[in-house]
């Protein structure tokens, strides 16, 4: 076999080697893009009502990965990415009676998500004082997924002295 390849022109077997790796590469980049989208992520009737709420907000047209995954690195990214998809792959076929109601996003996904605003929107902290806050989503939880995610107390009208107590938004304290 090892003598069969040998014989065959290198000038074929480089030929060959290119041609193979571009396909590979066009399939990986594919794949990789494929699985940061809002179309793949809904796939999983769990996101259903995620999926929509985002649809109808300001940040539409964001894939899931643009506010979910962190992107310091191309490497931390995949990682991350896939300790996510293990955990998801586990509750939607071995873990799907034990997927709650509500979905909450992990301490290292809510870093990634914070990072994420303060690196799209850092001129608007640069002229608004946030200094109050723990994280974007302490206030602006409803904005990446519009309808459907916002809390009741979005809905009531502030109590006298409220905005000013909490800088325009609120405390988590605890």
């Amino acid at each position: 076999m090892l003598k069969k390849l040998l014989a065959i022109d290198k000038k074929l077997l480089i030929m060959i080697g290119v041609f193979v790796g571009i396909i590979v590469s066009v399939v990986t980049v594919k794949t990789f893009a494929y699985t940061d989208s809002a179309d793949f992520c809904q796939s999983c009737h769990i996101m259903t009502n995620v999926y929509e709420s985002h649809g109808d907000s300001t940040h539409a047209k964001l894939a899931c990965s643009d506010c979910h995954l962190p992107h310091e690195t191309l490497a931390g990214k995949l990682v991350f990415k896939a300790k996510s998809g293990i955990g998801h792959v586990y509750y939607n076929t071995l873990g799907s009676e034990k997927i709650p109601e509500v979905l909450l996003t992990t301490e290292d996904s809510k870093k990634a998500v914070n990072q994420n605003c303060i690196n799209c929107h850092e001129s608007t902290l640069d002229n608004v004082s946030h200094d109050a806050k723990d994280s974007c989503s302490s206030c602006h939880q409803a904005i990446p997924h519009g309808k459907g995610f916002k809390t009741e107390d979005f809905y009531k009208p502030p109590k006298s002295g409220e905005l000013l107590d909490t800088k325009g938004g609120t405390m988590n304290n605890g």
